[in-house]
């Protein structure tokens, strides 16, 4: 925030403390689509899981399979409550004998009395007896992203290792991260502005979280928080299987995400809506979206996109379809097709199917 050229965010956003953008929020978007930029997203929580039994506690706390997660290797995992809706989302890093979480800044989720405890503190009243040490690692580790089809060439310039496959990590003091479409740098913190520094220099181009989030929603990524309200199941925002695996049993929530994978149809879905820029003013999340007079559904991250104008995430009822008329802040939004999700196979109901007709 303190580097020329930062602009600083305006409220509300959960994205208080960095960038939100350097002067041309569109060329920045420009540059990460065109060849690389580089985003300071510090503002992440982090969290150190070391400990011999890490990895088969882990697997019992979160929604992806992670008891024989290879070191070198990352996933994308979440926190549900019993019910199977989204408490946290995560990003993990295993290295040595530490797995790495990154999770959006105040993650919370629900305690077993009910009550919202913050991330950590619902891992530590977890533990128990297990070999296992979760801590705070904000003060460790900062995320740093890259995106742009340079970005690979730009890590080997500054002396980094590319991890070949998606979720792959290098490195041992800055992590390296492939991400879908990116990398995520996990930097020491003391160090965050130097390899700030170090990476413009060497070509990337600052870019703040208004770019980064309108990129976000273009990519159909949910957030937690924004994306997602107190009733949303993974299956809505397409983190099945992403980030909740399907087959393994044991974590809570568990039998939501094996129901509705079986019947192929969450009662919602994530969807990218295109607004009309010459409205007076933009909805903002929360804002319901209107087919008539009726509500069906919610506004998630709002964006101002390089080539696309305005967009946004919105999670509409399944039975809204490409064609329907909707308005969200009085003026007119239309659902991008390709946005729309297929359907998992329904694999109950090809059961029933096949059951009748023989």
């Amino acid at each position: 925030m303190t580097l020329p050229g930062a602009v600083p965010p305006q409220e509300p956003t959960p994205d208080l403390g960095v960038p939100w953008h350097f002067g041309d929020p569109f060329g920045e978007q420009r540059a990460a689509a065109r060849s690389v930029a580089v985003v300071d997203r510090s503002n992440r929580e982090v969290i150190a899981v070391p400990g011999e039994e890490r990895l088969s506690w882990l697997h019992l706390m979160i929604s992806q399979h992670v008891s024989d997660l290879p070191a070198g290797m990352g996933t994308e995992a979440l926190v549900l409550d019993s019910q199977g809706r989204v408490d946290a989302h995560m990003v993990l890093a295993h290295v040595g004998d530490t797995v790495w979480l990154d999770t959006e800044p105040g993650a919370t989720a629900t305690g077993a009395r009910g009550d919202r405890q913050s991330l950590l503190e619902y891992l530590r009243s977890m533990v128990f007896w297990t070999k296992v040490e979760p801590r705070d690692a904000t003060a460790e580790k900062a995320v740093l992203s890259l995106i742009g089809p340079s970005a690979t060439d730009l890590l080997t310039s500054v002396g980094l290792d590319v991890p070949a496959d998606t979720y792959a990590v290098s490195g041992t003091d800055v992590l390296v991260r492939r991400m879908p479409g990116s990398f995520d740098l996990l930097v020491p913190s003391g160090s965050r502005v130097d390899w700030w520094e170090r990476l413009t220099t060497a070509g990337a181009r600052p870019m703040g979280s208004w770019g980064y989030e309108a990129l976000r929603v273009e990519a159909l990524r949910p957030r937690v928080g924004v994306d997602t309200d107190d009733r949303t199941i993974p299956h809505e925002v397409n983190w099945v299987p992403v980030a909740a695996h399907v087959a393994k049993g044991c974590y809570r929530g568990q039998e939501t995400v094996s129901k509705v994978h079986n019947i192929g149809r969450p009662p919602r879905r994530m969807v990218l809506l295109h607004l009309d820029g010459s409205a007076d003013a933009l909805p903002v999340t929360g804002d319901p979206v209107l087919a008539g007079e009726k509500s069906v559904g919610r506004v998630g991250t709002v964006a101002q996109h390089h080539e696309l104008g305005p967009i946004a995430l919105a999670l509409l009822k399944r039975s809204v379809t490409p064609d329907t008329e909707l308005t969200a802040a009085g003026g007119p939004a239309a659902i991008d097709p390709d946005s729309i999700p297929p359907d998992t196979p329904g694999l109950g109901r090809e059961a029933v199917k096949r059951l009748h007709s023989s």
